[in-house]
């Protein structure tokens, strides 16, 4: 709106700052549609016309300043497991990854600006680049938390931003950008949402020693072409020219993530297992060659009938209490490939939201009358509602048996493996230290005493024993 007298300002509600600032403080403080509002907010001061560059990053700024409590606390809810219906799950997520795509691409208009000749400020340009880096990788961040297919277009933004930046010499945004390349480089489909979180975490801690070049190196085993919309890779095979290539890797953060996990293996704590498991992760990734399969992969082409979770694995082998005996509740997916130690299946329709590493799977061949148990693995979900999976192998012969717990009553599991030291499969939160399982076959009474979890999921945990028996 033009101003009779005076200088013009723009046509929008936050064009005065004190509006602004009064807009934002009146939105609820814990309210998770805070969150959308705030999103819708980035956009409409993105889209409007008559800001100058400095004022509407000042604007964005103030904006992401407000969100970042309230995402905070949408993240924490939606990492920690609870009784949320697959609808309310993805409401949370579509809340947090809508606001960090909002915000990203407010920033990059705020950059486009300044490439088209506006003036921001010598001291706010570092502040804008690292702003938008940190939401376009979350953005990315988020689509892995749900096992998504990557976006070319997001990183082919983030690229844009972080050539921008290495042109004009704003040397804050390397870390940013090698925040988001070591994180997707590093295999995050194979983790558990909250194991992301955490490698996340480490990443951020370390990312100051990864190192970055514009020619190859034995110790730079990922590259990436600024010039295109592409995700970090591995130097599997030599890139094209481009005055764009980028090679980059872990750099000195292998050793000092060695001396973490030394520290954290010594003090122990109730979250030393997640955390070793994500850091020997990490390492095995940042590892200069690649982590070669254990076993031999051979392609095949045949249906899967699939059951998951604890009770449909149970039922699935005959031990549960549903009435689903037609197993309506089971899927048909397609084998792909099969090794000793497991498949590489496509899911033809994601039909709910259960799908994500650690679940546990009963998985039968079309045609077969026996049941494997497995865990997924690795997700990637792709475009048509289609996923790839990777699954491992538990047990070719499982068993399902009733147990005798002290002071719970009788509680039916499934034996992974039979012997001396059994791994047995029981609902989350059954398992107590230090308590015995007891069962009684062919006459003998077996005592299974509890030696450690060896794995957790959402709904069981996989425990090691070892056996006694003693004749009845």
């Amino acid at each position: 709106m033009l101003k009779i007298f005076g200088t013009a300002r723009p046509d929008h509600p936050m064009a005065d700052p004190r509006a602004a600032r009064r807009i934002l403080d009146e939105l609820p403080a814990q309210d998770p549609k805070a969150a959308e509002e705030l999103a819708h907010w980035h956009e409409s001061v993105a889209a409007a016309e008559g800001f100058k560059p400095e004022q509407r990053f000042q604007l964005l700024a103030l904006i992401d300043d407000a969100a970042q409590p309230r995402l905070r606390k949408l993240a924490r809810e939606y990492l920690v497991p609870g009784r949320r219906s697959s609808f309310e799950e993805a409401q949370m997520w579509g809340r947090i990854h809508d606001y960090w795509r909002n915000a990203g691409q407010a920033y990059a208009h705020c950059i486009e600006s300044v490439l088209k000749g506006g003036d921001i400020g010598k001291a706010a340009l570092p502040l804008l680049v690292v702003r938008a880096l940190r939401s376009l990788t979350q953005q990315i961040k988020w689509l892995h938390l749900r096992y998504g297919p990557a976006d070319p277009a997001v990183w082919g933004l983030l690229n844009r931003v972080y050539a921008f930046a290495e042109l004009r010499g704003i040397a804050e945004a390397r870390i940013e950008f090698l925040k988001a390349a070591m994180f997707t480089a590093s295999s995050p489909n194979s983790l558990l949402p909250a194991e992301m979180e955490l490698a996340e975490r480490f990443i951020g801690e370390l990312a100051p020693r990864f190192a970055i070049a514009n020619t190859p190196a034995p110790e730079l085993p990922y590259w990436t072409d600024l010039g295109q919309a592409m995700a970090p890779v591995r130097t599997a095979r030599p890139p094209g020219q481009s005055v764009g290539l980028r090679w980059f890797g872990p750099g000195a953060a292998p050793a000092q993530l060695e001396s973490v996990a030394s520290s954290t293996q010594r003090g122990g704590g109730g979250d030393a297992g997640m955390a070793l498991e994500v850091m020997r992760h990490l390492a095995l990734c940042w590892a200069p060659e690649p982590p070669g399969r254990k076993d031999l992969r051979h392609n095949v082409k045949t249906r899967l009938t699939v059951a998951h979770g604890f009770d449909g694995v149970l039922d699935a082998l005959g031990g549960g209490n549903s009435l689903d005996f037609e197993m309506r509740a089971a899927e048909s997916w397609v084998v792909e490939n099969v090794s000793a130690g497991g498949f590489g299946a496509l899911v033809p329709q994601m039909k709910n939201d259960w799908l994500r590493v650690g679940t546990l799977l009963a998985l039968q061949p079309d045609g077969g009358d026996n049941w494997v148990v497995g865990m997924v693995r690795r997700v990637a979900r792709m475009p048509q509602q289609e996923a790839r999976v990777g699954i491992q192998t538990l047990s070719k012969a499982p068993a399902v048996w009733t147990f005798d717990l002290r002071g719970i009553g009788q509680q039916n599991g499934i034996v992974l493996q039979e012997g001396a030291e059994p791994a047995i499969v029981l609902p989350a939160g059954v398992y107590t230290r230090g308590i015995n399982l007891e069962a009684e076959r062919g006459g003998r009474q077996h005592v299974y005493m509890p030696q450690g979890i060896a794995q957790r999921g959402e709904d069981y945990e996989i425990v090691r024993f070892r056996e006694m028996i003693r004749e009845s």
